[in-house]
C-alpha cells in the first residue's frame, strides 16, 4: 500500500478489484480543507478510462509490474508491437492502451515496456524524442529563437509550436511529458 499523494503518471495500482494505470493526475489543496488527488485512469483490462478524487490520506494498493527494456518494431491492425531486448518476445500493446504516447514514438525507438501478469499495461517514453518536421510555415530571414513561434506538423502527426527559423525537413528535441519544443537536434 502507498499514499495517493505518490501516484504520478503511468503507476499502476489496484482498486475495486481493477487494475489501473494513472494516466493524469492533479494535486489540489484548498486553503482551508484538507488536500486532495484528481487522477485520470485507465482500466487496465476493459481499455476504459474513470476519473476519481480521493483525500490526501487515502491509501492504494500497489500491483507488481515488470518493466522491461523494449524496442518499437511497427503497428499492423491497430496493435503496435514491441520486442523485448532479453528474451527477444514480441508483444502487442493496442493504440488505445498508448494513448498520447503514440505521438511520439518512432519505429525502431528503445522504451520500458510494463507488464502485469504477462499483460502489457503500458509504456514509459524518453524524457525527450528527437522527431523531423514534416510541415510547417515559411521561416525568413531575421528570424530568431526569441522571435515568435509557429506550428509545425511532426513526422508522428502531432503538432509542436517551434521557433521561427526552423524549417521542413529539420529535426527537432521534443519534450514527451509537455509535447514542448526543447532544441534543434
Amino acid at each position: 500500500m502507498k499514499d495517493v499523494t505518490d501516484a504520478r503518471k503511468g503507476t499502476t495500482f489496484e482498486m475495486d478489484g481493477k487494475i489501473y494505470s494513472v494516466i493524469d493526475f492533479e494535486h489540489i489543496k484548498i486553503g482551508r480543507g484538507s488536500a486532495t488527488v484528481r487522477l485520470k485512469m485507465r482500466d487496465v483490462i476493459d481499455g476504459h478510462n474513470i476519473e476519481r478524487t480521493f483525500q490526501a490520506g487515502d491509501r492504494i494498493k500497489d500491483v507488481d509490474v515488470i518493466e522491461r527494456s523494449s524496442q518499437y518494431l511497427y503497428e499492423e491492425d491497430g496493435l503496435h508491437y514491441f520486442m523485448d531486448q532479453e528474451t527477444f518476445d514480441q508483444t502487442p500493446v493496442s493504440g488505445e492502451m498508448l494513448g498520447d504516447s503514440l505521438n511520439y514514438l518512432k519505429e525502431g525507438m528503445m522504451v520500458r515496456l510494463s507488464t502485469h501478469e504477462g499483460k502489457a499495461v503500458g509504456i514509459d517514453l524518453p524524457t525527450s524524442v528527437e522527431l523531423e518536421i514534416a510541415e510547417t510555415g515559411p521561416s525568413f530571414k531575421g528570424d530568431t529563437a526569441q522571435g515568435g513561434t509557429k506550428p509545425a506538423v511532426m513526422e508522428t502527426g502531432i503538432t509542436v509550436q517551434v521557433p521561427m527559423f526552423l524549417n521542413t525537413g529539420d529535426k527537432i528535441k521534443v519534450d514527451t511529458r509537455t509535447g514542448h519544443y526543447v532544441e534543434r537536434a
